[in-house]
């Protein structure tokens, strides 16, 4: 049942994973298990097709070739699936944030500065300083930090909640709190 109102495509029960191109699987691996805590669950091995399939299906050049597909579970509440791809025509550069199509992975942290003090630790490139939000986000920090490809990833924490939540009839899901 789709848990949306008004609409919306029905069965909707949310999120199951989000998939990262990435150049190097293993250096990703690294990454996701070693730094970011991630299980490793399964991996599916390369998707070729000699006709229109690759273009059909997922809107690459058709002699694109999907070197390799691994999958993660990252604590309670994503998937992340990670592609290697032989792209036939290329490929281009990640989009800033500021790009049509731009894009980060947002991570809930109990502690922000204990995570903050990991990642360094670890050699990870940390953007700045935590920022204090304001307005409906009162309550939550925020920072962000780059993977080894440049991908950007995102620490947020707000132990007591959010401004919004005093006055609101709907919450965002969060992950302290997945069954609400």
């Amino acid at each position: 049942m789709s848990m949306g109102t008004g609409g919306g495509i029905p069965g909707l029960r949310g999120a199951d994973h989000i998939g990262i191109t990435v150049p190097d699987l293993d250096e990703a691996h690294s990454f996701l298990v070693e730094v970011l805590g991630a299980e490793p669950v399964y991996s599916l091995g390369e998707k070729r097709a000699d006709d229109d399939w690759m273009q059909r299906q997922l809107g690459v050049h058709p002699r694109t070739v999907i070197r390799e597909i691994r999958f993660y579970r990252l604590g309670t509440g994503l998937n992340i699936e990670t592609f290697a791809y032989d792209a036939a025509d290329g490929q281009s550069p990640q989009p800033r944030n500021s790009d049509i199509g731009g894009y980060h992975l947002a991570l809930y942290v109990d502690d922000m500065d204990a995570a903050v003090e990991y990642l360094r630790a670890s050699g990870v490139e940390v953007m700045g300083e935590p920022v204090a939000s304001r307005q409906a986000a009162l309550g939550q920090r925020w920072i962000y930090f780059r993977s080894p490809w440049g991908l950007q990833f995102e620490l947020v924490s707000y132990p007591d909640g959010k401004a919004y939540e005093a006055g609101a009839s709907r919450l965002l899901w969060k992950p302290t709190d997945p069954a609400a």
